[in-house]
């Protein structure tokens, strides 16, 4: 983790991260202490961000995100945080989610799994966390936070208590003891969350602009994320809202290879967007208008 300047207090230092960019909301901005900035991160070409291209890492002036999620409701009071959803179940590391009909127009899309879901491990690992019910900031209503790196994420979740989800325990959250593929099942449904819209182009420039302006309006003339909570049906076994579509969420990697930094659930493109795959092809300075994050915590 970055040094943070000396003239933040101990206090506005644990909690400062970088922008909040606002992709519904072009110019929405929540002002904090800023910390020291960080370099863009290399990103690579792949099926799972369809406007990517190549680029030299540069370095972004300081941002900012909001200090604190705000709290929603209380869930299980003593033994999660205002806002957080507990989850005890048993995870089964390696699944078989046979896909019996695919998209045509993209393999990777599956339009119908297999049921049930098959655990092929021998033994499944208990888990006993709490998860943020929504995308940060962490309220209903509000727009997913975006251009935010890996270390941004971890370094909001620790501001507030909190730490950013592990990938094991981000995918039970999702899929539930059944391990589904989809948070509502075996049938891919684009109404019950927000998935499967067509991108848009974009300027890159302007996309990695220094100029906070610039890259926030370009970020939100392109996104169509909505604000949490807005798919009723899009909510997973244990209650957590839009693990799939809307944002990719940065979690840490189980593998730790190539990078600690790992994204779940996919964004609101036509991409697979499915509880169970992981993306690790982003390093932890990696930013873009995709990508986002929730936070997890120690349960009491």
């Amino acid at each position: 983790m970055r040094a943070v300047s000396p003239r933040l207090s101990p206090v506005n230092a644990a909690v400062a991260v970088l922008t909040l960019l606002v992709c519904a909301s072009p110019g929405a901005r929540t002002e904090a202490p800023t910390v020291q900035p960080e370099a863009f991160g290399h990103h690579h070409r792949h099926h799972h961000h369809r406007h990517h291209r190549r680029r030299t890492p540069r370095r972004a002036p300081p941002r900012t995100l909001p200090v604190a999620p705000l709290p929603s409701v209380p869930e299980r009071a003593g033994v999660c945080p205002a806002g957080m959803i507990f989850v005890e179940g048993s995870f089964c590391p390696d699944v078989r989610q046979r896909c019996e009909l695919r998209d045509p127009e993209e393999r990777d899309r599956c339009l119908r799994f297999r049921t049930p879901t098959v655990c092929r491990s021998h033994a499944r690992r208990p888990m006993r966390y709490c998860i943020d019910r929504y995308e940060w900031p962490g309220r209903r209503g509000a727009v997913p936070a975006v251009m935010v790196s890996w270390n941004d994420a971890a370094r909001a979740c620790a501001g507030v208590g909190r730490r950013l989800c592990t990938e094991d325990e981000w995918t039970l959250a999702c899929e539930g003891p059944a391990m589904l593929p989809d948070p509502w099942g075996y049938t891919r449904d684009e109404t019950a969350c927000n998935i499967d819209r067509e991108g848009m182009a974009f300027d890159h420039a302007h996309m990695r602009s220094d100029d906070l302006a610039v890259a926030a309006a370009e970020a939100a003339r392109v996104s169509q994320s909505r604000p949490s909570g807005a798919y009723p049906r899009c909510v997973s076994p244990y209650g957590v809202s839009d693990m799939t579509g809307n944002v990719d969420e940065w979690t840490v990697s189980r593998t730790g290879r190539p990078f600690q930094s790992a994204l779940k659930g996919g964004y609101w493109g036509r991409i697979r967007a499915r509880c169970r795959p992981t993306t690790r092809r982003h390093d932890e300075r990696f930013r873009y208008y995709q990508s986002g994050f929730r936070c997890c915590a120690v349960a009491r």
